[in-house]
């Protein structure tokens, strides 16, 4: 274990990221920051920080327990860091999850007869909410 290692290594080692390279593009593109503050991938990171990584929609907030950077099993991530992760941001996850099919991404092309059947049911839902109000 060292003191202090490179975030795209520990971001990659944590298993927060599936490969270094996407990692480092993260950090490059202003993904990733501690204290409020974009960092390099080549940014050294110390036990008791708070890193910040934004995966769209959503914002997940870690703090560093152990720093590392060799990867390691999945069971030992406990040790490596807390999630402190607000749960308000998990909760636009979900609706974000549930209303998906309605801002459809461009070039995604049209919907599915299953996506069409989902914003129907969805569309129709809301209507009856509108109507008991």
């Amino acid at each position: 274990m060292t003191e202090v290692a490179r975030i795209d290594k520990w971001l990659w080692a944590a298993r927060i990221f599936k490969t270094r390279s996407i990692a480092a593009d993260a950090c490059k593109n202003g993904r990733v920051t501690i204290n409020g503050i974009n960092v390099k991938p080549s940014h050294m990171v110390k036990a008791g920080e708070t890193v910040n990584v934004r995966k769209p929609p959503v914002t997940y907030s870690y703090k560093i327990l152990k720093t590392i950077e060799q990867r390691v099993g999945a069971k030992l991530l406990p040790e490596i860091y807390e999630n402190v992760t607000a749960p308000d941001q998990y909760e636009l996850l979900e609706m974000n999850r549930i209303s998906g099919f309605v801002n459809r991404a461009r070039g995604t092309g049209r919907p599915t007869k299953k996506d069409r059947r989902a914003m129907d049911a969805f569309l129709s839902d809301a209507d009856e909410f509108d109507d008991d109000m």
